[in-house]
């Protein structure tokens, strides 16, 4: 498997390809979708690689199907019931009760508690009959139409290469309409929240089936980000994810911004700012060259972003310019928020911990 978003961070590499291996129990095979995650006291101190607010709540989720959640602002921590002990990337919380949680195996998780307890909405065995079955029924109606055969193609391998389908971002509008996105240009939206998944392959204007990495909204636009500068923005009106030219050709992990300013930021302290929606990109310099791999957003509006090996740099003007705060604690991150108080709550190898914001 590809570890492809949390292994690369975590590493402090480009890319990483480690098979996974699943857990075997008295001697015999454990389908890790099938397996619930072990409790472990030491969870919250192991790989931790995503984070969001449930409310004023925050959940994390991480390695081997953790997931763990604070009422305290991230003093504390509790660990979540959950179904499947396959790594997890990535957490998004519409509402404070309900909540998505996707990863590796192609599994995608819901929480209506507020993450206390999570149930299995999707894997990967169903990903690749979801796939084929849409796009032969368009394709029964349009059999000439070549992008359509080509899809039913690529479906088809889905089915026979089994459940190594890795999702690695989430985000839900509201209670019902939401999107995951992974490796190699998966992509699917739900309009009922989680019940059933469209894929959308063929309305992203990306025909080298890149990684897509994260997407999130900055204002009324929802983006998406992935591998070679790949950034897309959606088309309400056509419901297509059209590419946005970057000057940019390596790998970006993620957007921030706030109404009328996005930020794109990637390898090698790579960051990039737009202020007409992804139309022109100005680099921002970081004087850091190491890989952006996190960010957030304080109550007072500033922008924060940290680096591969836990750098936290702070801009108090929309992005323009980032001051780097001084921090002696240094540790990989994969994740970031801002929490009650001020303070940083930041996830990654190490597990979980505070860090105070000047």
């Amino acid at each position: 498997m590809t570890m492809i978003k949390w292994a690369l961070l975590a590493a402090l590499a480009a890319a990483m390809a480690v098979p996974f291996t699943r857990p075997v129990i008295a001697g015999e095979f454990a389908d890790v979708l099938d397996t619930p995650a072990l409790q472990s006291a030491l969870a919250a101190h192991s790989m931790v690689t995503g984070l969001a607010h449930a409310g004023d709540r925050l959940v994390a989720v991480g390695q081997r199907g953790h997931i763990l959640y604070s009422d305290d602002a991230g003093q504390h921590w509790q660990q979540a019931q959950v179904p499947v002990s396959s790594d997890l990337v990535s957490v998004h919380f519409p509402t404070p009760e309900l909540g998505w949680a996707v990863g590796h195996d192609g599994v995608v998780l819901h929480s209506s508690d507020g993450g206390q307890t999570w149930r299995r909405q999707l894997d990967g065995r169903q990903v690749g009959p979801i796939m084929l079955a849409y796009y032969q029924h368009q394709l029964d109606k349009q059999p000439d139409d070549a992008d359509l055969q080509a899809r039913v193609g690529e479906a088809q391998r889905m089915v026979e290469e089994g459940a190594d389908k890795p999702f690695l971002d989430v985000w839900f509008e509201n209670e019902r309409v939401g999107y995951i996105v992974g490796a190699f240009n998966l992509i699917f939206r739900t309009d009922d929240g989680g019940q059933r998944w469209t894929p959308l392959l063929d309305r992203t204007e990306n025909p080298g089936a890149l990684n897509l990495y994260a997407l999130r909204p900055v204002g009324d636009e929802l983006f998406i980000v992935g591998e070679q500068g790949l950034v897309m923005k959606l088309d309400r009106a056509s419901g297509r994810f059209n590419a946005m030219p970057t000057p940019y050709n390596g790998s970006f992990f993620g957007v921030t911004g706030k109404p009328g300013v996005v930020l794109v930021f990637g390898l090698r302290g790579n960051v990039f700012r737009s202020t007409d929606g992804g139309a022109t990109w100005n680099k921002i310099d970081l004087g850091l060259p190491l890989s952006i791999t996190a960010s957030s957003i304080t109550a007072d509006g500033r922008i924060v972003l940290v680096s591969q090996a836990g750098h936290v740099l702070v801009s108090a003007d929309d992005g323009a310019s980032f001051q780097l705060q001084p921090n002696t604690t240094l540790a990989p991150v994969a994740a970031a928020q801002v929490v009650s108080g001020g303070s940083l709550v930041l996830a990654g190898t190490r597990g979980l911990r505070q860090l105070p914001l000047e």
